[in-house]
């Protein structure tokens, strides 16, 4: 189990290495009319944070689809995936399973260290279309978490081994 790698899925488009992932959910507190007490009302907008490096011949492929996906104009989007005229981008992942997503914030970075790479960070805002896929998504989201809860054992604390770079271990061994 340790040595495969499931993919995060932003709509149709797989980031085999990320490094991160964070959801944000809140909870709109309201003070209710004549009363000292307040109450959670509804629920503020999800988001979904992704840091992921994007390695290989596939890595400007792989950006121009996020671009794509990352289009304002639900008219644009919808040319590039019918699909998404009528529901957001599916985010697909260990954590959650969420439908009607955007992406709000979109950064590439090459670096010196990292030629042959690209580093991603993308920010995702629940947007919800319809009624019908809020529920699809959460049905989805809930299938996900009893899924997991009656899956057999725990994955080890860190699956993947962690290997130091030749320049650092040549620049140990000489005690530099």
């Amino acid at each position: 189990m340790a040595d495969r790698n499931t993919p995060v899925l932003i709509g149709t488009v797989p980031l085999l290495y990320v490094q991160s992932l964070s959801i944000t959910e809140g909870y709109q507190i309201e003070r209710i009319a004549g009363s000292r007490f307040s109450q959670a009302i509804a629920p503020t907008a999800k988001t979904i944070a992704v840091e992921a490096t994007l390695p290989g011949p596939d890595r400007l492929l792989l950006k121009k689809q996020l671009e794509a996906l990352a289009l304002v104009s639900r008219v644009m989007v919808a040319a590039t995936a019918p699909l998404l005229a009528v529901t957001g981008i599916p985010v697909v992942c260990g954590m959650t399973v969420s439908l009607d997503m955007q992406i709000t914030d979109l950064r590439f970075t090459q670096s010196v260290t990292k030629r042959e790479a690209l580093d991603v960070s993308l920010t995702l805002r629940h947007v919800p279309r319809s009624s019908v896929t809020a529920i699809l998504g959460e049905a989805a989201d809930l299938a996900l978490a009893a899924g997991t809860a009656l899956s057999a054992g725990t994955p080890p604390p860190a699956p993947v081994p962690r290997i130091p770079l030749e320049p650092l271990a040549a620049g140990l061994a000489v005690g530099v």
